[in-house]
């Protein structure tokens, strides 16, 4: 028979989260989402007092019922968001990989399902602790961190709060990486590449620089090694997936590019991460690079950045200016390998 102390314990929680999704594709529920996202202080580090009116009263009013049309594109007419059923179905795969000692739940940073809703789902099943992972490979404040800000908010209030841990990043995870990998392959295996990119979600420079260990970055050469300095680092997590990638796949330093994309404004008044992706594209075939095949390693579900920015708009822009070929590589969404990385990464935690 069982011991009382082994009766006693609960299964384990695992709270996987993305980003976040509109509810719908029309511009109330974009409005709504978009006012939740770019407010958090997380994402635009401003003073409340500046944030709440320019962005509420200013940049999204403008900026909704553009983005509204681009998810409009995105949306699928039966399942919705990508990357709401994306995680819905890495969810229910995760579950059935870990089995009856796990209960996993899924929630986004920013609307819904909400993290508060998917906690309580693991509150109301008595787990004995909870193991929350991010879907965000690359650390940064504006998104792994911000996720975690929030749970820690929310489960502060709770009377008993059970024990929790945090995978804060899986930027150099076998799993990931060669989820990825595969993925990769088989679009090789389809079409001559002259080159890759390797193209990573943007965040201002200064985002990083608030976050540096000793002051130990430089937004340079300080990122061509992965170390215990800047291990949290965005810029050099992603210069690291890159080169961890672009080892999976055979390729040589010369064969693959690093860049950023997804700026909202211009470098001339607030700098961001480089290079730009969509100026170094632009670039690419009067240097004779004709063939690119593009990844998104930041993004580990199809989502408006990858599908739409760099799936459509850099193809425009990379044919426009002489290129002959652009592919995106697909994200990991539910495929074999991710579910047994992401089931790989909870039982080591």
């Amino acid at each position: 028979m069982p011991s009382s102390s082994a009766s006693s314990k609960g299964r384990i929680g695992v709270l996987l989260v993305n980003l976040g999704t509109p509810d719908s594709p029309n511009t109330p529920d974009v409005r709504r989402y978009l006012n939740e996202f770019l407010t958090d202080a997380r994402v635009i580090d401003m003073p409340a007092a500046v944030r709440y009116p320019l962005f509420r009263g200013l940049v999204v009013p403008l900026r909704a019922p553009k983005s509204a049309k681009i998810y409009q594109q995105l949306w699928d007419k039966d399942r919705g968001s990508p990357l709401l059923y994306h995680g819905l179905d890495l969810q229910k795969l995760v579950q059935e990989k870990l089995g009856k000692d796990y209960l996993v739940a899924f929630g986004m940073r920013y609307q819904n399902p909400s993290i508060e809703s998917a906690l309580q789902e693991l509150r109301d099943a008595a787990v004995d602790r909870i193991i929350v992972l991010p879907l965000f490979p690359q650390y940064a404040a504006a998104s792994t961190g911000s996720v975690q800000e929030k749970v820690m908010e929310l489960v502060s209030k709770w009377w008993v709060v059970p024990s929790i841990s945090f995978i804060s990043t899986f930027v150099d995870d076998p799993g990931f990486i060669n989820s990825f990998a595969a993925l990769g392959k088989a679009e090789l295996e389809k079409h001559d590449y002259d080159h890759i990119v390797f193209s990573y979600h943007g965040i201002p420079e200064r985002h990083v620089l608030k976050g540096s260990h000793k002051n130990y970055c430089k937004l340079g050469s300080c990122c061509n090694s992965y170390n215990k300095n800047n291990r949290y680092c965005y810029r050099a997590q992603c210069f690291e997936t890159s080169r961890q990638l672009g080892a999976a796949l055979g390729l040589s330093p010369e064969q693959y590019t690093t860049t950023f994309q997804s700026r909202l404004q211009s470098r001339l008044r607030d700098p961001w991460l480089q290079p730009y992706t969509d100026e170094v594209i632009k670039e690419m075939p009067a240097k004779g690079i004709k063939n690119v095949l593009a990844f998104s390693p930041a993004f580990v579900a199809d989502c408006l950045e990858t599908t739409i920015e760099v799936g459509e708009e850099f193809k425009e822009l990379f044919e426009e200016a002489g290129g002959q070929h652009w592919q995106l590589v697909p994200s990991l969404n539910s495929t074999p390998l991710w579910v047994d990385a992401v089931t790989d990464m909870i039982h080591r935690n």
